[in-house]
């Protein structure tokens, strides 16, 4: 196999990898990891010293493809910061981002493995870290750094993926959505006093 081949077989690996533990979780097996990027099970050691440098590689991907979509995004509204915010809000608590996993956010979707497996995460939190850093960044507004929203957003995503096919799914993602959107800031406007 020549060095080419084995660079295109392993960003094959990665990309499928990234897709398929946001989708179902880093437990998803080497195997199956394989089978579904279209090679062996016995190639996987001449492209990785082990899963978790995969987990690492797949994070990065993952979050290397949101940074490029968000860029997209800020591109389209130039110069208005304000309509991009609304757009990745928009994006990130929709029906179907909760419904596609696999290409969705990394934020989200490696959360709660990242939580579960403290080996692995010491290992990816570093580039998970900066992904939220960045993706927080992106929603920053005025004195606010965008973390609490990105909070809000990643929070209503995985209760709407976790309730899917009831009714509170929807609900819950509207209510996200409408709390970060009424200001601008993710705060609700004030109310007027009548009295």
């Amino acid at each position: 196999m020549s060095q080419a081949q084995a660079q295109e077989n392993r960003q094959r690996v990665t990309a499928t990898a990234s897709r398929m533990f946001r989708e179902k979780g880093t437990a998803v097996s080497v195997a199956e990891l394989m089978k579904a990027a279209g090679l062996t099970h016995g190639g996987f050691h001449k492209q990785f010293a082990s899963k978790e440098d995969l987990v690492d590689e797949a994070i990065a991907h993952a979050t290397a493809e949101q940074a490029a979509h968000s860029a997209v995004a800020f591109e389209e509204h130039a110069g208005e910061h304000e309509a991009a915010r609304r757009t990745l809000i928009e994006d990130h608590l929709s029906v179907w981002h909760r419904d596609h996993p696999a290409d969705g956010c990394p934020v989200s979707g490696f959360a709660a493995d990242l939580g579960r497996e403290p080996e692995q995460a010491a290992r990816a939190q570093h580039v998970y870290i900066n992904g939220v850093r960045n993706r927080a960044a992106r929603l920053a507004t005025g004195d606010d750094d965008g973390m609490a929203q990105l909070c809000t957003m990643v929070g209503a995503l995985v209760l709407a993926r976790a309730t899917r096919g009831h009714p509170l799914s929807e609900e819950l993602l509207q209510a996200a959505c409408t709390a970060l959107t009424e200001t601008g800031t993710g705060q609700p406007e004030p109310q007027q006093r009548t009295d």
